[in-house]
This record gives C-alpha cells, structure tokens and sequence, in this order.
C-alpha cells in the first residue's frame, strides 16, 4: 500500500501543477459552470481517450496521458462546485481555490485508501482500457442522476461518482508512468 501512496501522489502533483498554471492564466472562470457542464467536459476528455485507445493515434498532438490529469482536475472542480453551487463570480481569490483543491484532492485520496485496502490492490491487474469504460460508466450514471434532480432510490450521489472518476485516472496515470519506465529500461 506504501507503494500506491506513493505513486498516486507523485501522479497527482502534476494535475495539482497543471490546475494552479492554469488558475493563474484563467483565474477561476470554470466557477460559471454548472456540475452537468463540468460532467460533460469529464466525457469530452474519456471519450477522446477511448476514441485514441482504439485508434491509437492523435491527430492533435495531445495523447491520454493529458486526458486522464484533465479528468483529475475537472472532478475536482465538479466536487467543489457541488458544495459552492456554480458562481457568476469567476473572482475567487487563488489561495482559496488552491485550498478548496487540496481538500478535496485529500478527501479522493482518503476514499482511494480505504477502497485499495478493501478490494485488495485490484486495480494493478486491470487494463488502462477498462479503467477508461469504468469512467465513461460512471458518467452515464452521473448524467441519469442529474437527469433525475439529483434523486436516488439506492445509488451513491454524484459526488462519490466524481471521486471515483478522479482515482481510475489516477490509477490509469500510474499504470501509464509504470509502462513507460518499462519501456525506458
């Protein structure tokens, strides 16, 4: 488990780096958008990995690897908006939104620990396919959810579902980090 820790934090500091790069260009303008908006832009960036597992070729230059830190950040955003409700005040001070992401990213990472310990690592023995259809799935549920206000019989909320999101792109960046120090041994 020391060794997941570790990889899934040195997978998570460059989505960390990218959202704060991109906090300071942009400011926080993804505030504006709804968690549906939020829910979509998450199944733009799987389906275009699906679409590139398949075809195995980009015509604009950015593989999966970039996909799966954007599904990180944008679950990120969904779970924070949830709580704040979407905002016409894109203005929320950086260190804010810096703090508003490292709790979050701290409670993904805590529900990661606790569902690694209980399903026994399986994730290691999945392909990198199956963890994107686990996201494209998750989307599909989380669309019914918003279709249906939200309302469930016995379902998890959305919220536990963006969670999961965030943790198969982490484990699909791990898996990805992993094969390419493979291939530079």
């Amino acid at each position: 488990m020391q060794q997941t820790l570790k990889q899934y934090d040195q997978a998570f500091a460059p989505c960390k780096d990218i959202f704060m790069k991109k906090l300071h260009d942009y400011g926080t303008a993804w505030r504006i958008l709804r968690t549906s908006s939020l829910t979509d832009q998450i199944f733009i960036k799987a389906q275009r990995i699906r679409t590139l597992e398949e075809k195995e070729k980009s015509e604009v230059g950015e593989g999966i690897y970039q996909e799966f830190q954007g599904i990180v950040n944008y679950a990120i955003m969904a779970l924070i908006q949830i709580d704040l409700k979407p905002s016409d005040e894109k203005d929320m001070p950086a260190q804010k939104a810096n703090a508003l992401y490292d709790a979050y990213a701290f409670n993904v990472r805590e529900l990661m620990a606790k569902k690694n310990h209980d399903y026994g690592e399986a994730w290691r023995n999945m392909r990198i396919s199956s963890l994107t259809d686990l996201i494209l799935m998750k989307l599909l549920r989380v669309k019914q959810i918003e279709d249906n206000l939200g309302k469930t019989l016995i379902s998890e909320g959305v919220d536990a579902n963006y969670m999961d999101m965030a943790n198969y792109a982490l484990f699909a960046l791990i898996k990805l980090d992993e094969l390419n120090s493979e291939s530079n041994v």
